[in-house]
Protein backbone atom coordinates (compact mmCIF):
# COMPACT_ATOMS: atom_id res chain seq x y z
CA UNK A 1 0.00 0.00 0.00
CA UNK A 2 1.49 3.48 -1.04
CA UNK A 3 0.62 5.98 1.13
CA UNK A 4 3.03 9.18 2.24
CA UNK A 5 0.44 12.15 2.32
CA UNK A 6 1.38 14.53 5.48
CA UNK A 7 -0.56 17.37 6.73
CA UNK A 8 1.41 19.89 4.52
CA UNK A 9 -0.23 18.14 1.51
CA UNK A 10 -3.57 18.77 3.13
CA UNK A 11 -3.13 22.47 3.25
CA UNK A 12 -2.02 23.23 -0.19
CA UNK A 13 -5.11 21.92 -1.16
CA UNK A 14 -6.79 25.62 -0.36
CA UNK A 15 -3.41 27.18 -2.64
CA UNK A 16 -4.35 25.15 -5.30
CA UNK A 17 -8.20 25.14 -5.19
CA UNK A 18 -7.13 28.86 -5.29
CA UNK A 19 -5.39 28.60 -8.53
CA UNK A 20 -7.62 26.27 -10.38
CA UNK A 21 -9.90 29.08 -9.99
CA UNK A 22 -8.17 31.85 -11.16
CA UNK A 23 -8.18 30.23 -14.18
CA UNK A 24 -12.17 30.79 -14.68
CA UNK A 25 -12.45 33.92 -13.08
CA UNK A 26 -12.97 35.53 -16.27
CA UNK A 27 -16.13 33.52 -16.94
CA UNK A 28 -18.29 35.24 -13.91
CA UNK A 29 -17.36 39.13 -15.08
CA UNK A 30 -20.00 40.63 -16.94
CA UNK A 31 -20.55 44.44 -18.45
CA UNK A 32 -21.32 45.89 -15.25
CA UNK A 33 -19.65 43.54 -12.69
CA UNK A 34 -17.55 40.72 -11.44
CA UNK A 35 -19.43 37.91 -10.09
CA UNK A 36 -16.19 36.30 -9.18
CA UNK A 37 -16.03 36.60 -5.69
CA UNK A 38 -19.53 34.42 -4.98
CA UNK A 39 -18.79 31.76 -7.25
CA UNK A 40 -15.88 31.02 -5.36
CA UNK A 41 -17.96 31.58 -2.15
CA UNK A 42 -20.79 29.02 -4.04
CA UNK A 43 -18.17 26.45 -4.47
CA UNK A 44 -16.94 27.04 -0.92
CA UNK A 45 -20.26 26.10 0.20
CA UNK A 46 -20.84 23.31 -1.93
CA UNK A 47 -17.29 21.61 -0.38
CA UNK A 48 -17.72 22.67 3.48
CA UNK A 49 -21.03 21.28 3.39
CA UNK A 50 -22.34 18.61 4.75
CA UNK A 51 -25.46 16.40 4.00
CA UNK A 52 -28.44 18.60 2.19
CA UNK A 53 -27.36 21.94 1.60
CA UNK A 54 -28.55 25.35 0.04
CA UNK A 55 -27.80 29.25 0.13
CA UNK A 56 -28.70 29.50 4.00
CA UNK A 57 -26.44 26.92 4.82
CA UNK A 58 -23.83 28.26 2.33
CA UNK A 59 -24.40 31.77 4.21
CA UNK A 60 -23.62 30.19 7.87
CA UNK A 61 -20.48 27.86 6.46
CA UNK A 62 -18.03 30.61 4.42
CA UNK A 63 -16.87 33.53 4.93
CA UNK A 64 -17.35 36.91 4.41
CA UNK A 65 -20.55 35.41 2.55
CA UNK A 66 -24.46 36.47 2.95
CA UNK A 67 -27.92 34.49 1.66
CA UNK A 68 -28.79 37.45 -0.37
CA UNK A 69 -25.75 37.67 -2.73
CA UNK A 70 -25.16 34.08 -3.32
CA UNK A 71 -29.22 34.15 -4.25
CA UNK A 72 -28.16 37.09 -6.75
CA UNK A 73 -25.12 35.12 -8.22
CA UNK A 74 -27.36 32.06 -9.02
CA UNK A 75 -30.69 33.18 -10.17
CA UNK A 76 -30.19 36.74 -11.51
CA UNK A 77 -26.61 37.20 -12.55
CA UNK A 78 -26.27 37.40 -16.23
CA UNK A 79 -22.93 35.39 -16.03
CA UNK A 80 -22.80 32.36 -18.63
CA UNK A 81 -23.13 29.22 -18.07
CA UNK A 82 -21.46 27.46 -21.34
CA UNK A 83 -18.39 28.99 -21.40
CA UNK A 84 -17.45 27.09 -17.77
CA UNK A 85 -18.90 24.21 -19.01
CA UNK A 86 -16.33 24.58 -22.35
CA UNK A 87 -13.41 25.00 -19.84
CA UNK A 88 -14.55 22.14 -17.62
CA UNK A 89 -14.77 19.60 -20.83
CA UNK A 90 -11.16 21.12 -21.63
CA UNK A 91 -9.98 20.60 -18.35
CA UNK A 92 -11.17 16.95 -17.87
CA UNK A 93 -9.60 16.54 -22.14
CA UNK A 94 -6.44 16.68 -19.63
CA UNK A 95 -6.61 15.15 -16.63
CA UNK A 96 -8.14 12.08 -18.10
CA UNK A 97 -8.81 12.31 -21.69
CA UNK A 98 -8.36 9.49 -23.43
CA UNK A 99 -9.19 8.13 -27.11
CA UNK A 100 -9.10 4.78 -26.54
CA UNK A 101 -10.34 3.74 -22.93
CA UNK A 102 -11.93 6.98 -22.07
CA UNK A 103 -15.92 7.32 -22.29
CA UNK A 104 -18.82 9.36 -22.57
CA UNK A 105 -21.71 8.68 -20.95
CA UNK A 106 -25.33 9.39 -21.34
CA UNK A 107 -28.36 9.84 -18.78
CA UNK A 108 -30.69 11.93 -16.64
CA UNK A 109 -31.66 12.56 -12.96
CA UNK A 110 -34.75 13.78 -11.93
CA UNK A 111 -35.45 16.56 -9.14
CA UNK A 112 -38.91 15.76 -7.53
CA UNK A 113 -40.97 19.21 -6.75
CA UNK A 114 -44.18 20.02 -4.83
CA UNK A 115 -45.24 23.02 -7.11
CA UNK A 116 -45.82 23.75 -10.71
CA UNK A 117 -43.28 26.85 -11.08
CA UNK A 118 -39.93 25.80 -11.30
CA UNK A 119 -38.70 25.92 -14.48
CA UNK A 120 -39.40 22.64 -16.55
CA UNK A 121 -41.67 20.63 -13.77
CA UNK A 122 -44.24 18.39 -14.91
CA UNK A 123 -45.74 14.97 -14.12
CA UNK A 124 -43.32 12.96 -15.82
CA UNK A 125 -41.82 9.56 -15.39
CA UNK A 126 -39.15 10.45 -12.52
CA UNK A 127 -36.78 7.87 -12.00
CA UNK A 128 -35.55 8.37 -8.43
CA UNK A 129 -39.04 8.28 -8.08
CA UNK A 130 -39.68 5.11 -9.97
CA UNK A 131 -43.23 6.40 -11.06
CA UNK A 132 -44.69 9.02 -12.67
CA UNK A 133 -44.83 12.50 -10.44
CA UNK A 134 -44.03 16.30 -10.73
CA UNK A 135 -40.09 16.92 -11.87
CA UNK A 136 -37.84 18.33 -13.22
CA UNK A 137 -35.42 16.06 -15.51
CA UNK A 138 -31.94 16.57 -16.12
CA UNK A 139 -30.26 15.33 -18.91
CA UNK A 140 -26.31 14.82 -18.47
CA UNK A 141 -23.13 14.18 -20.16
CA UNK A 142 -20.69 11.97 -18.15
CA UNK A 143 -16.91 11.46 -18.76
CA UNK A 144 -15.10 8.22 -17.10
CA UNK A 145 -11.38 7.01 -17.39
CA UNK A 146 -11.31 3.95 -15.36
CA UNK A 147 -12.32 4.36 -12.01
CA UNK A 148 -12.70 8.69 -12.42
CA UNK A 149 -15.03 9.92 -13.55
CA UNK A 150 -17.37 13.81 -13.30
CA UNK A 151 -20.27 15.45 -15.36
CA UNK A 152 -19.20 17.74 -17.99
CA UNK A 153 -22.66 19.01 -19.50
CA UNK A 154 -26.00 19.43 -19.03
CA UNK A 155 -29.63 20.26 -20.83
CA UNK A 156 -32.63 20.51 -18.92
CA UNK A 157 -35.79 19.14 -20.60
CA UNK A 158 -38.39 21.45 -21.10
CA UNK A 159 -42.10 18.99 -21.93
CA UNK A 160 -44.36 19.98 -24.84
CA UNK A 161 -46.59 21.78 -22.09
CA UNK A 162 -43.87 24.13 -21.42
CA UNK A 163 -42.90 25.11 -24.28
CA UNK A 164 -46.63 26.35 -25.45
CA UNK A 165 -47.01 27.98 -22.26
CA UNK A 166 -45.86 31.54 -23.22
CA UNK A 167 -46.71 32.96 -19.52
CA UNK A 168 -44.86 30.57 -18.08
CA UNK A 169 -41.92 30.56 -19.83
CA UNK A 170 -41.35 34.33 -19.21
CA UNK A 171 -41.89 33.94 -15.93
CA UNK A 172 -39.15 31.15 -15.57
CA UNK A 173 -37.12 33.71 -17.97
CA UNK A 174 -36.78 30.64 -20.79
CA UNK A 175 -35.36 32.04 -23.93
CA UNK A 176 -37.17 32.90 -26.65
CA UNK A 177 -35.00 30.85 -29.07
CA UNK A 178 -35.52 27.33 -26.74
CA UNK A 179 -37.78 24.83 -28.71
CA UNK A 180 -39.13 21.52 -28.19
CA UNK A 181 -36.40 19.11 -28.35
CA UNK A 182 -37.03 15.10 -27.10
CA UNK A 183 -34.37 14.12 -24.64
CA UNK A 184 -32.37 12.30 -26.67
CA UNK A 185 -32.06 15.12 -29.09
CA UNK A 186 -30.71 16.77 -26.19
CA UNK A 187 -28.09 13.70 -25.67
CA UNK A 188 -27.34 14.02 -29.35
CA UNK A 189 -26.72 17.63 -28.87
CA UNK A 190 -24.20 17.39 -26.30
CA UNK A 191 -22.46 14.32 -27.91
CA UNK A 192 -21.81 16.50 -31.17
CA UNK A 193 -20.47 19.41 -29.38
CA UNK A 194 -17.97 17.74 -27.14
CA UNK A 195 -17.00 15.74 -30.07
CA UNK A 196 -16.95 18.22 -32.26
CA UNK A 197 -15.97 21.54 -30.77
CA UNK A 198 -14.10 20.64 -27.43
CA UNK A 199 -12.72 17.40 -29.42
CA UNK A 200 -12.92 15.94 -26.74
CA UNK A 201 -11.44 11.64 -26.67
CA UNK A 202 -12.86 8.94 -26.01
CA UNK A 203 -13.59 5.30 -27.27
CA UNK A 204 -17.01 4.47 -26.76
CA UNK A 205 -20.51 6.23 -26.14
CA UNK A 206 -21.87 4.25 -22.90
CA UNK A 207 -26.23 5.40 -23.17
CA UNK A 208 -28.77 4.65 -20.55
CA UNK A 209 -31.70 2.34 -20.91
CA UNK A 210 -34.32 4.61 -22.07
CA UNK A 211 -32.29 6.40 -24.32
CA UNK A 212 -30.75 2.65 -25.80
CA UNK A 213 -33.81 1.62 -26.44
CA UNK A 214 -34.53 4.47 -28.79
CA UNK A 215 -33.02 3.39 -32.13
CA UNK A 216 -32.84 7.09 -33.66
CA UNK A 217 -30.15 7.76 -30.95
CA UNK A 218 -28.05 4.59 -31.45
CA UNK A 219 -28.44 5.12 -35.29
CA UNK A 220 -26.98 8.96 -35.25
CA UNK A 221 -24.32 7.77 -32.97
CA UNK A 222 -23.06 5.27 -35.64
CA UNK A 223 -23.93 7.15 -38.57
CA UNK A 224 -21.12 9.68 -37.29
CA UNK A 225 -18.63 6.34 -37.10
CA UNK A 226 -18.53 6.42 -33.41
CA UNK A 227 -19.10 3.78 -31.26
CA UNK A 228 -21.69 2.96 -28.37
CA UNK A 229 -22.81 0.66 -25.73
CA UNK A 230 -26.53 0.60 -24.98
CA UNK A 231 -28.46 -0.58 -22.34
CA UNK A 232 -31.68 -1.82 -23.56
CA UNK A 233 -34.84 -3.11 -21.77
CA UNK A 234 -35.35 -7.25 -21.57
CA UNK A 235 -38.54 -6.89 -24.13
CA UNK A 236 -36.55 -5.17 -26.69
CA UNK A 237 -36.61 -7.33 -30.16
CA UNK A 238 -34.32 -8.39 -32.37
CA UNK A 239 -33.80 -11.20 -34.92
CA UNK A 240 -30.86 -13.40 -35.47
CA UNK A 241 -31.12 -13.58 -39.00
CA UNK A 242 -32.06 -10.30 -41.30
CA UNK A 243 -36.22 -10.51 -42.48
CA UNK A 244 -36.97 -10.04 -45.92
CA UNK A 245 -38.57 -6.40 -45.94
CA UNK A 246 -40.24 -4.62 -48.67
CA UNK A 247 -43.38 -2.76 -49.49
CA UNK A 248 -46.31 -5.24 -49.88
CA UNK A 249 -48.44 -5.32 -52.52
CA UNK A 250 -52.16 -4.11 -52.06
CA UNK A 251 -54.75 -7.18 -51.51
CA UNK A 252 -57.29 -8.40 -54.12
CA UNK A 253 -60.75 -6.38 -53.32
CA UNK A 254 -59.39 -4.22 -50.91
CA UNK A 255 -59.83 -0.23 -51.34
CA UNK A 256 -57.83 2.27 -50.65
CA UNK A 257 -54.20 3.48 -52.29
CA UNK A 258 -51.38 1.13 -52.89
CA UNK A 259 -49.40 0.64 -49.48
CA UNK A 260 -45.73 2.90 -49.32
CA UNK A 261 -44.11 2.05 -46.21
CA UNK A 262 -41.82 -0.55 -45.95
CA UNK A 263 -42.85 -3.69 -43.23
CA UNK A 264 -41.57 -7.18 -42.59
CA UNK A 265 -43.01 -9.15 -45.18
CA UNK A 266 -41.42 -12.68 -44.35
CA UNK A 267 -39.83 -14.09 -41.70
CA UNK A 268 -40.07 -14.42 -38.17
CA UNK A 269 -41.55 -12.09 -35.62
CA UNK A 270 -38.72 -10.22 -33.71
CA UNK A 271 -37.29 -12.50 -30.36
CA UNK A 272 -37.23 -10.62 -27.23
CA UNK A 273 -33.80 -10.07 -25.58
CA UNK A 274 -34.87 -11.85 -22.53
CA UNK A 275 -36.24 -14.79 -24.47
CA UNK A 276 -33.02 -15.38 -26.14
CA UNK A 277 -31.02 -15.88 -22.51
CA UNK A 278 -32.55 -18.59 -22.10
CA UNK A 279 -31.76 -20.71 -25.37
CA UNK A 280 -28.13 -20.37 -25.05
CA UNK A 281 -25.84 -23.35 -24.35
CA UNK A 282 -23.33 -23.51 -21.56
CA UNK A 283 -20.43 -22.99 -24.09
CA UNK A 284 -21.54 -19.87 -25.39
CA UNK A 285 -21.45 -17.94 -22.00
CA UNK A 286 -18.10 -16.78 -21.12
CA UNK A 287 -16.78 -16.07 -17.49
CA UNK A 288 -15.29 -12.11 -18.07
CA UNK A 289 -13.47 -9.45 -15.93
CA UNK A 290 -15.63 -6.09 -15.32
CA UNK A 291 -13.39 -3.94 -12.94
CA UNK A 292 -11.90 -3.75 -10.10
CA UNK A 293 -13.57 -2.88 -7.30
CA UNK A 294 -13.17 -1.68 -4.04
CA UNK A 295 -13.67 -5.49 -2.08
CA UNK A 296 -12.47 -7.45 -5.17
CA UNK A 297 -12.27 -8.15 -8.91
CA UNK A 298 -15.70 -7.98 -10.06
CA UNK A 299 -16.52 -11.02 -12.47
CA UNK A 300 -19.40 -11.90 -14.62
CA UNK A 301 -20.91 -14.52 -16.97
CA UNK A 302 -21.28 -12.96 -20.60
CA UNK A 303 -22.73 -13.82 -23.71
CA UNK A 304 -22.40 -11.71 -27.03
CA UNK A 305 -24.08 -12.60 -30.57
CA UNK A 306 -24.88 -10.84 -33.76
CA UNK A 307 -28.45 -9.95 -34.20
CA UNK A 308 -30.60 -7.29 -35.87
CA UNK A 309 -32.97 -4.75 -33.55
CA UNK A 310 -36.11 -3.93 -34.02
CA UNK A 311 -35.92 -0.19 -35.02
CA UNK A 312 -38.55 2.51 -33.74
CA UNK A 313 -40.33 1.70 -37.34
CA UNK A 314 -40.67 -2.16 -36.80
CA UNK A 315 -37.90 -2.81 -39.49
CA UNK A 316 -34.57 -4.48 -38.30
CA UNK A 317 -31.68 -2.37 -38.17
CA UNK A 318 -28.29 -3.23 -38.54
CA UNK A 319 -26.40 -6.19 -37.58
CA UNK A 320 -24.88 -5.00 -34.28
CA UNK A 321 -23.92 -6.79 -30.77
CA UNK A 322 -26.65 -8.35 -28.51
CA UNK A 323 -24.43 -8.61 -24.51
CA UNK A 324 -26.32 -10.62 -22.14
CA UNK A 325 -24.78 -9.97 -18.88
CA UNK A 326 -25.16 -12.23 -15.65
CA UNK A 327 -23.67 -11.82 -12.10
CA UNK A 328 -23.01 -15.25 -10.96
CA UNK A 329 -23.91 -13.94 -7.17
CA UNK A 330 -26.93 -11.33 -7.43
CA UNK A 331 -28.26 -13.26 -10.30
CA UNK A 332 -29.17 -9.77 -12.24
CA UNK A 333 -29.14 -9.61 -16.13
CA UNK A 334 -27.98 -6.90 -17.89
CA UNK A 335 -28.81 -7.05 -21.44
CA UNK A 336 -26.99 -4.30 -24.27
CA UNK A 337 -26.76 -3.09 -27.63
CA UNK A 338 -23.08 -2.05 -29.23
CA UNK A 339 -22.04 -1.29 -33.02
CA UNK A 340 -18.37 -2.21 -31.94
CA UNK A 341 -16.15 -3.66 -35.25
CA UNK A 342 -16.73 -7.35 -35.38
CA UNK A 343 -13.52 -8.45 -34.94
CA UNK A 344 -14.02 -6.91 -31.14
CA UNK A 345 -12.39 -9.02 -28.48
CA UNK A 346 -14.98 -10.25 -26.00
CA UNK A 347 -12.59 -9.08 -23.41
CA UNK A 348 -13.04 -5.11 -24.50
CA UNK A 349 -16.72 -5.63 -25.49
CA UNK A 350 -16.69 -6.24 -20.95
CA UNK A 351 -14.75 -3.69 -20.49
CA UNK A 352 -17.29 -1.73 -22.43
CA UNK A 353 -20.27 -2.97 -20.83
CA UNK A 354 -18.70 -2.20 -17.23
CA UNK A 355 -17.83 1.54 -17.64
CA UNK A 356 -21.82 2.39 -17.72
CA UNK A 357 -21.38 1.45 -13.56
CA UNK A 358 -18.93 4.43 -13.61
CA UNK A 359 -21.72 7.18 -14.95
CA UNK A 360 -24.05 5.62 -12.18
CA UNK A 361 -21.42 6.36 -9.47
CA UNK A 362 -21.52 9.98 -10.92
CA UNK A 363 -24.61 11.04 -9.84
CA UNK A 364 -24.01 9.38 -6.58
CA UNK A 365 -21.25 12.28 -5.94
CA UNK A 366 -22.75 14.65 -7.65
CA UNK A 367 -25.92 14.10 -5.04
CA UNK A 368 -24.18 13.19 -1.87
CA UNK A 369 -20.32 15.76 -2.30
CA UNK A 370 -21.48 18.45 -4.55
CA UNK A 371 -25.31 19.07 -3.95
CA UNK A 372 -26.94 18.22 -7.22
CA UNK A 373 -29.69 18.03 -6.18
CA UNK A 374 -29.87 20.43 -3.84
CA UNK A 375 -31.16 24.19 -4.72
CA UNK A 376 -33.65 26.88 -4.38
CA UNK A 377 -34.07 28.09 -8.03
CA UNK A 378 -37.33 28.27 -9.96
CA UNK A 379 -36.06 29.74 -12.91
CA UNK A 380 -33.83 28.88 -16.48
CA UNK A 381 -30.77 30.87 -15.20
CA UNK A 382 -30.90 29.74 -11.98
CA UNK A 383 -31.34 25.77 -12.49
CA UNK A 384 -28.25 25.99 -16.01
CA UNK A 385 -26.04 28.27 -12.84
CA UNK A 386 -26.39 25.56 -10.12
CA UNK A 387 -25.52 22.89 -12.15
CA UNK A 388 -22.63 24.35 -13.63
CA UNK A 389 -21.20 25.30 -10.48
CA UNK A 390 -21.85 21.33 -9.46
CA UNK A 391 -19.85 20.13 -12.01
CA UNK A 392 -17.23 22.47 -11.58
CA UNK A 393 -17.03 21.73 -7.92
CA UNK A 394 -17.00 18.19 -9.16
CA UNK A 395 -14.20 18.32 -11.21
CA UNK A 396 -12.16 20.36 -8.72
CA UNK A 397 -12.96 17.60 -6.68
CA UNK A 398 -11.90 14.93 -9.05
CA UNK A 399 -8.66 16.77 -9.77
CA UNK A 400 -7.39 16.98 -6.27
CA UNK A 401 -8.56 13.11 -6.05
CA UNK A 402 -6.29 12.57 -8.58
CA UNK A 403 -3.46 14.98 -7.25
CA UNK A 404 -3.29 13.15 -3.89
CA UNK A 405 -3.62 10.07 -5.59
CA UNK A 406 -0.18 10.08 -6.23
CA UNK A 407 0.57 9.44 -2.45
CA UNK A 408 -2.22 7.70 -1.72
CA UNK A 409 -3.43 4.94 -4.08
CA UNK A 410 -6.90 3.98 -2.44
CA UNK A 411 -7.71 7.77 -2.05
CA UNK A 412 -12.18 8.41 -2.88
CA UNK A 413 -13.35 11.47 -4.30
CA UNK A 414 -15.83 11.19 -0.36
CA UNK A 415 -12.59 11.08 1.28
CA UNK A 416 -11.41 14.19 -0.91
CA UNK A 417 -14.49 15.76 0.07
CA UNK A 418 -14.06 15.30 3.70
CA UNK A 419 -10.75 16.42 3.70
CA UNK A 420 -12.52 19.72 2.50
CA UNK A 421 -15.14 19.55 4.94
CA UNK A 422 -12.21 20.24 7.71
CA UNK A 423 -9.48 22.66 6.16
CA UNK A 424 -11.72 24.80 4.00
CA UNK A 425 -11.58 28.59 6.22
CA UNK A 426 -15.30 28.64 8.10
CA UNK A 427 -17.21 31.57 8.65
CA UNK A 428 -17.49 32.48 13.37
CA UNK A 429 -21.11 33.19 13.46
CA UNK A 430 -21.81 36.12 15.97
CA UNK A 431 -25.06 35.24 18.23
CA UNK A 432 -26.87 38.42 16.76
CA UNK A 433 -26.12 36.65 13.16
CA UNK A 434 -27.99 33.32 14.13
CA UNK A 435 -30.63 35.36 15.01
CA UNK A 436 -30.59 37.39 12.22
CA UNK A 437 -30.78 33.76 10.01
CA UNK A 438 -33.64 32.61 11.66
CA UNK A 439 -35.74 35.30 11.54
CA UNK A 440 -34.99 35.31 7.33
CA UNK A 441 -36.02 31.81 7.54
CA UNK A 442 -39.01 32.57 9.34
CA UNK A 443 -39.62 35.45 6.51
CA UNK A 444 -39.20 33.22 4.09
CA UNK A 445 -41.49 30.01 5.44
CA UNK A 446 -43.99 33.26 6.38
CA UNK A 447 -43.59 33.94 2.20
CA UNK A 448 -44.46 30.13 1.51
CA UNK A 449 -47.21 29.47 3.28
CA UNK A 450 -49.22 32.80 2.59
CA UNK A 451 -48.30 32.00 -1.69
CA UNK A 452 -49.94 28.15 -0.61
CA UNK A 453 -53.00 29.65 0.53
CA UNK A 454 -53.28 31.97 -2.74
CA UNK A 455 -53.00 29.18 -4.57
CA UNK A 456 -55.94 27.16 -2.79
CA UNK A 457 -58.26 29.92 -2.81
Amino acid sequence: MKFSLCVKDLHDLIDKVNHMHNGYTSHFITKTRSVAKQSFQYLQGKLLGKGRGNMCTYAKDVPDCNNQSLQHFVSNSPWNHRPVLEHIQRDVTDAIGDENNGSIHVDECCFPKQGKDSVGAASQYCGRLGKIANCQVGVFLGYTKDSYRTLIDERLFLPKGWIDDKKRRKKCGVPWYVRFKKKTELAWEMILHAQKKNKVPFGWIGIDCFYGRDSWLRNKIDAQGLIYIADIPNNLGVWLERPKTGVPSRKKGVRGRNPTRQKVIEGPEPTKVRDIKNQLGSEEWHHVFIRDTERRELWADMAVLRVFPSENNGLPGDECWLIIRKDPKSKEIKYQLSNAPLDTSIDHLAEMSGSRYWIERTFEDGKGIAGLADYQVRNWTGWHHHMTMTLLAMLYIMLMTIDLGKKAEFLTVQDMKEVFEVIMPKRKITDEEILHLILEKHKARLSARRSHHRRNK
